[in-house]
């Protein structure tokens, strides 16, 4: 496997604290994708096996996903270009970021697709973590980036959310001076709560010297307060930004997404990335972005959907962390496990737990139906 490395990977592996020793596990980190362990959702989600076997009207609200699907000039635009899925269309990928760039106010250069945001998440890990330079995450936190990071020999900083859900910056950015990746998601997964701009850039300014803070807005267009954190790239900060078309656009099964940076701070994820990417993919994004009613109104309904939630868990005493998102974590009182195989003999799928806050689950916001079943099924759950 270890000779699937070019000779200038080797040497760059090398110089950055990588052996010998350590080159077959990352020639399978480069050409494995998602076959390995820590790559997607599925994989670190619990239930695996009953999930293969879910009856056809279950309420799936355990992935973040965005039931609604694509929006329609989205779908009308993949329909189109089924019929040339025998090509490889690359333009349809530099169009994609001559758009991005635009609607972003940055140069092409800064922009770079990918077949969503999970792959440039490990791309960067890859690039910028090693024995030798450390990956901080929040806990609770999106796991993903910290199990890539053990897969190759990277140490592992998780540091305790405040009480409010947000990222602590102080902490963050004094937690290792030998990190490599500061990993920032805002809105949080698995919270949905929100950090404030001014807390992302005290972590941005005091950050260790050369580590980048790898900000993740997969959830950002949801959220009426986090901030876009673009203006660090226009300033040239040691930033790069993940976004996706999978939450709020309805795309989860489809892959498209882009990273923000400088160009060399991009330029390393080319080395350890794919060549083309789908087209169903990238023409879905386009139409996307182009469609301007689609984020507004998406944004309005899941936020009235959540706060009619949250309405009713007051009303039962329920605690929960405030969240911004198409998803939340509420306490059930009891092994979160329990909870959700419960909840799938209602045929109501939930999500997972995390390990620093054992009797929390997450759940993703559904449609109302949906929220309306779960509001039953959690109900009658935590009353057994």
């Amino acid at each position: 496997m270890s000779n699937l490395l070019t000779s200038e990977q080797r040497r760059a592996f090398l110089r950055r604290g990588f052996s010998r020793r350590d080159f077959g596990r990352l020639a399978a980190f480069l050409t494995a994708g998602a076959a390995l362990p820590f790559y997607n959702e599925a994989a670190l989600a619990q239930g695996l096996s009953a999930m293969r076997n879910l009856p056809p009207d279950a309420i799936r609200i355990n992935a973040n996903e965005n039931p609604l699907g694509p929006c329609a000039e989205a779908l009308e635009a993949m329909r189109a270009v089924l019929p040339q899925g025998g090509r490889y269309l690359y333009n349809e990928t530099f169009a994609l970021a001559d758009l991005v760039a635009d609607i972003e106010g940055l140069k092409r250069e800064n922009v770079m697709p990918f077949a969503g945001s999970s792959d440039p998440l490990h791309r960067v890990v890859l690039a910028y973590s090693s024995p030798e330079k450390s990956f901080v995450v929040a806990e609770p936190g999106y796991e993903a980036g910290g199990r890539a990071a053990k897969y190759i020999g990277a140490k592992v900083v998780s540091v305790p959310l405040r009480k409010d859900g947000s990222h602590d910056p102080q902490a963050m950015a004094s937690a290792d001076p030998n990190a490599g990746v500061i990993y920032v998601c805002n809105p949080n997964n698995p919270t949905g709560s929100v950090t404030r701009k001014e807390d992302v850039d005290y972590i941005v300014a005091n950050k260790p010297k050369g580590a980048i803070v790898l900000l993740d807005e997969a959830y950002i267009h949801f959220s009426h307060t986090a901030v876009p954190g673009t203006p660090y790239i226009t300033a040239n900060e040691d930033v790069i930004i993940l976004r996706t078309f999978s939450k709020l656009y309805g795309m989860a099964g489809l892959r498209a997404g882009y990273a923000l940076g400088r160009p060399e701070l991009l330029e390393p994820l080319r080395k350890y990335a794919a060549g083309a990417l789908p087209v169903t993919g990238m023409v879905g994004a386009i139409a996307s972005l182009k469609a301007k009613s689609v984020v507004p109104e998406r944004k309005k309904l899941v936020a009235e959907t959540r706060q009619d939630l949250f309405d009713w868990m007051d009303k039962k005493g329920l605690h929960y962390i405030p969240s911004g998102a198409n998803m939340f974590m509420v306490d059930t009182g009891r092994p979160g496990e329990q909870v959700f195989e419960a909840m799938l003999k209602h045929k109501v799928v939930i999500g997972r737990t995390w390990p620093s806050r054992p009797t929390s689950v997450r759940v993703s916001i559904g449609t109302p139906a949906e929220m309306s079943k779960f509001k039953a099924a959690f109900e009658a759950v935590l009353s057994s």
